[in-house]
Formats: structure tokens, sequence, C-alpha cells
């Protein structure tokens, strides 16, 4: 059985989802590809299974369910190739042990996701590789951080629960003056929103744990390069013998198909929420790079296609030693908003942000940082949790 061809590339956001990593007539017409469970694959004589001439050849080097995945990936961040990995975390530290040998010098944001950071301070470092973290907002001035071993830099933008935009294109203009490799985690934007190899990133990292499971069911990372990096990153993840599963690449495929509709209703919910909350006494500021009030907003409106359903806001408090009590108070007190870390499903989600590992830029002083995830619920009902959070918040 088999029917036109679908070219997706000119099609618009939804119908590219429902149509990536999907070929029906080569499953009998079933609309969903099928899960292949494997590790041993068979080979028909001992010539090909020592020239290893075939598609598949063992479980960890992918199998149609991965490739399925990999393809609707590599169409989406316009990429050479893809790999999948068990975590989101993963998809940042295998590149980051591809690329970087002892003796390297690697150049990491300082808002950049906490695990990163620890991960940098004791693996890397035991491994003699000498991490420098650097203020996000130093744009093109990167250049004066680069040595003659600086061989990456990791961005993020925006950044781990402060929001902070990065210029990518300038820094990834100055990184490769210097043949570095250039990292980002765009779990935040998704593909959808921002591609970071249309501005210069040589790998584009994303924990699909989030928005493209949107169901808060499933762990993975996936890393995209371009093919300057494609030929080392994949090395190193054979080499490493990390994989994705296939029961998780058909559940994220799943997830793909309603992403767009899913994050156009984050992006509203969210920038209605913060834009409430701009109006809140008891907030100090609102960490939203799609507002115009926040520093990086113009940078944001020049290089993204929208927003997504996280940000942060700065509880007022008049000393330090109310920052925890008062944070404490508004998250106990809440219902619709559950206290839990990870973002990108269905539900809304808040926490107080814990930002004591930054070296250049610290903590607010005005008072804790609250986190919220907007999910999929109305938006009235999420106000009236949050105002009960805040009348909590202040009986401290």
């Amino acid at each position: 059985m088999s029917r036109n061809k679908v070219e997706t590339d000119t099609l618009g956001a939804s119908t590219r989802l429902v149509h990536l990593g999907n070929d029906p007539h080569s499953f009998h017409g079933f609309v969903n590809p099928p899960i292949f469970r494997g590790s041993t694959v068979l080979f028909p004589d001992c010539s090909t299974m020592e020239s290893r001439n075939q598609k598949y050849t063992y479980g960890t080097r992918g199998t149609p369910t991965t490739d399925a995945l990999c393809e609707a990936l590599n169409a989406l961040e316009g990429a050479v190739g893809t790999v999948l990995v068990p975590s989101g975390l993963a998809a940042i530290t295998v590149p980051f042990l591809a690329f970087l040998s002892s003796g390297d010098h690697a150049l990491i944001v300082d808002s950049v996701y906490g695990p990163c950071r620890y991960f940098c301070d004791t693996m890397l470092k035991r491994l003699g590789i000498e991490v420098e973290y650097y203020d996000p907002e130093i744009g093109a001035g990167i250049e004066a951080l680069i040595r003659p071993n600086t061989r990456l830099v990791h961005t993020e933008a925006p950044a781990s629960n402060t929001f902070e935009m990065q210029d990518i294109r300038a820094i990834s203009d100055a990184a490769h003056r210097h043949e570095c490799i250039v990292t980002m985690d765009n779990t935040w934007a998704t593909p959808l929103y921002f591609r970071p190899l249309d501005f210069g990133v040589d790998v584009s990292i994303h924990a699909t744990t989030k928005y493209p499971s949107g169901h808060s069911d499933i762990v993975m990372g996936s890393v995209s390069a371009n093919a300057a990096a494609w030929p080392q990153l994949l090395e190193a993840q054979t080499t490493l013998g990390i994989c994705g599963a296939p029961e998780d690449s058909y559940l994220i495929l799943r997830g793909l198909r309603s992403m767009a509709v899913r994050l156009d209703h984050h992006q509203n919910s969210a920038l209605a929420v913060a834009r409430w909350l701009e109006g809140i006494d008891a907030v100090e500021c609102v960490l939203h790079p799609g507002l115009e009030s926040f520093p990086g907003h113009e940078i944001w409106k020049r290089d993204f296609k929208g927003s997504t359903g996280v940000f942060s806001f700065v509880l007022k408090a008049a000393t330090p030693d109310q920052f925890k009590p008062k944070a404490h108070a508004f998250l106990n007190a809440l219902s619709l908003f559950g206290l839990g870390y990870s973002w990108g499903g269905y539900e809304s989600l808040a926490l107080h942000v814990n930002l004591n590992d930054r070296t250049i830029r610290k903590a607010p002083s005005a008072g804790p940082v609250i986190r919220l995830q907007i999910g999929l619920e109305n938006i009235e009902d999420l106000k009236r949790d949050l105002e009960v959070g805040f009348r909590a918040a202040a009986a401290v």
C-alpha cells in the first residue's frame, strides 16, 4: 500500500506535528508506528554481521520506533541527526562528554539548570576540565572569556528559574571565531518557538520529559546536532551505550501530535497570569520574558516565536529572614498548584526556587523567587488559588 509522501517543510506547526515521524503505509495503514522492543537483531549471514551492513544491528543503536521520533525531531530542529537519552540531564552531560577532554576549558552560563552545574563542578572537574561561569547577559562580550583551550560554550535561554535572556547569535558567532562548540538547553521554548541551530548553535538539547511528553509520565532527553557536530556526538552516544527506550519514544511521539495546541494554551494562560501578577501588591516583580517590563524582552521578541508556561515572580518580603516563611506559607496554601519539580505537563505547579548556587547572578534581594508552571486549567481558577496563597503569605 502506498500514498503520496507528505512534505512538511512548508506546513503549519500543528500540521507538521501530526505528520512528522509517521508513515502509516509502511505499517499496514496503522496511524501510529508500532513499538519495536528488542536487544538482539539477527543477521542473514556472517558477512553482513561482520560488516554490520544492515540498518539495525543492536537495540542500543536504534529501532524503527526510536528512529521515528529522531526523524520528527530532526525536522523540527533543522538538524542532521538526533540521539535519544534517558533524561534531560543526560541530554546535557552526553554532549559535554563528547566534546570536552582533560585540560579543556568550558564556559557555562551562570543561570544554568542546577543539576548541570553539579555535574560540571563534580564530574567534569574530576576529569580535569576547567569550568568557568559567565553572566547570561554577556552577549558578544563572551569573547573576552575565551581562552586558547576553551572548547565548549553552554547556553540556556531563557535562564532556569530567573529567565534572563541570552543573545544566542552573538555568543555563537564569538565562540565559532575560536572554534568552540556551542550547546544550548532549549527545553523552555521547544523547537516550535526557537530553533537554536538557526542561530549558530551546534547542539540543541531538550528534556523531552517536558512539553513534547506533556503528560508528566515520561523521563527522556534529546540531543540534535548540525553537520559539523553530529559525527562526534553520535560516536559519544554509541561509546557510552546510552539510548532512549522504544516505549518512551512512542509516548513522546504521541505527545508531539498535540504539542502546538498545548503550547498555545500554556502561552496564553501563563501570560495572562503573569500580567495579572504584575498588579498584585505582594509581588515585587514578575520574571517572564514575554512581558514588556522584563529586561530581556527585546531579545525574546526579536528571536523567539512564542513563550511557554513557566515563569517566576518575586514575592515581597521586608527582611531576608521572612523569605522562607513567606514562601512556604504561600505554597502550602495552594490547592490547584501542585508542589513539584519538573514542568511541561498538563497540571500547574509551584515551588520556591533555590538560587544559592549562583556565583554571578545572585538571588533577588527583595524577596523569595516563586516559580510557576501554568498548566491547562482555567485561568480564573488558578488566580483564585494564587489569591489564597497571597493571603497566607501576608499573615506571616
